[in-house]
C-alpha cells in the first residue's frame, strides 16, 4: 500500500504541474475574466502622459485612446495597461475593457515596440528621445529571450504529461521513465522560469528611469504577472515528483 501511495503522490504532483502549465498557456487568449487574469508580465503606462506633460511644459492631447476595441499597433492611442502572455498580449483602457493582439506561437515580449506602435507618430518620436535607454527598449534581447523561454515551457509541459502517462503502468521500468521525464522537465522549466524572471527584473529598470530633461520619472511601470508564479509553482511540483517516482522505481515489487 505504501508503494501505491508513493506513486499516487507522484502522479498528483505531475498532474498538478501539467495543469498549471496549461492554465499558463491559455493566458491572454482573450479579455474574458479567467484568461486575462493570467499574464507573465504587466506594463502600466497610466503615468506616462503626466510625465510627458512635465517634460514638454504643454498639455498632452490624444496620447491615450478611450476606444477599448481599437486594434493594436495601428497608432490609435496608448492604453493604460498591457498584459503579456505566452501566445499574445492584451491592452486595456481601464480595469475591464480592452482588446488582444493576434495569437502567435512563441510570442515575443517586446513591450516598448508594442506600446509605441499604439501612439501617434509624433508621440512615438518624442518617446524615442525622452525615454532613457534601458533593457525595456531592448526588443532584440527581450524578444529572443522570451521566444527561447516559450519553447522551454512547451517542452516542460510535454515532459510533465509524459511523466504522468508513463507512471500509470505499474512497472519498475515505467516508473524509471517517469522519473527521467520529471527530471528533464524540471530542468527545462527551471531554465524557462529563470529566463522570464531575469527578463522581468531587467525590464523593471524603466520603473525608476527618469526623463533626462527634468529628472522626473517616466511613469511606466513593469510588474510580474501571476503567470510567472504559476510557472515557478509548476516547476516545484514537477521537481518534487522526482522523489516518489525514484522511490517507486527502486522499491516497487510487482
Amino acid at each position: 500500500m505504501r508503494g501505491e501511495l508513493c506513486i499516487g503522490f507522484a502522479s498528483i504532483l505531475s498532474f498538478a504541474s501539467m495543469m498549471l502549465l496549461i492554465f499558463l498557456q491559455v493566458g491572454q487568449i482573450n479579455t474574458s475574466t479567467i484568461p486575462r487574469k493570467i499574464a507573465m508580465v504587466k506594463v502600466n503606462t497610466s503615468g506616462y502622459g503626466a510625465a510627458l506633460e512635465a517634460a514638454l511644459f504643454n498639455p498632452i492631447f490624444g496620447l491615450y485612446t478611450i476606444n477599448a476595441s481599437a486594434p493594436l499597433q495601428t497608432e490609435q492611442g496608448l492604453r493604460q495597461l498591457y498584459e503579456f502572455g505566452l501566445y499574445s498580449y492584451c491592452a486595456f483602457v481601464d480595469e475591464t475593457k480592452g482588446t488582444c493582439g493576434n495569437h502567435t506561437i512563441g510570442e515575443q515580449f517586446k513591450p516598448y515596440d508594442d506600446i509605441t506602435a499604439d501612439m501617434f507618430s509624433n508621440y512615438s518620436f518624442l518617446s524615442s528621445t525622452l525615454i532613457p535607454e534601458t533593457t525595456f527598449q531592448d526588443s532584440k534581447y527581450l524578444g529572443q529571450s522570451s521566444k527561447a523561454a516559450y519553447w522551454m515551457i512547451l517542452f516542460g509541459t510535454i515532459c510533465a504529461a509524459l511523466a504522468l502517462l508513463t507512471g500509470i503502468a505499474k512497472n519498475n521500468l515505467t516508473f524509471f521513465v517517469s522519473a527521467i521525464f520529471s527530471i528533464g522537465g524540471s530542468v527545462i522549466l527551471l531554465i524557462g522560469a529563470s529566463i522570464w524572471t531575469v527578463m522581468i527584473k531587467k525590464s523593471q529598470a524603466i520603473n525608476t528611469a527618469v526623463n533626462p530633461l527634468n529628472q522626473v520619472k517616466i511613469g511606466i511601470t513593469v510588474t510580474e504577472g501571476n503567470g510567472l508564479f504559476i510557472l515557478w509553482a509548476a516547476f516545484v511540483c514537477l521537481f518534487v515528483s522526482v522523489i516518489p517516482y525514484m522511490l517507486s522505481c527502486c522499491t516497487y515489487r510487482g
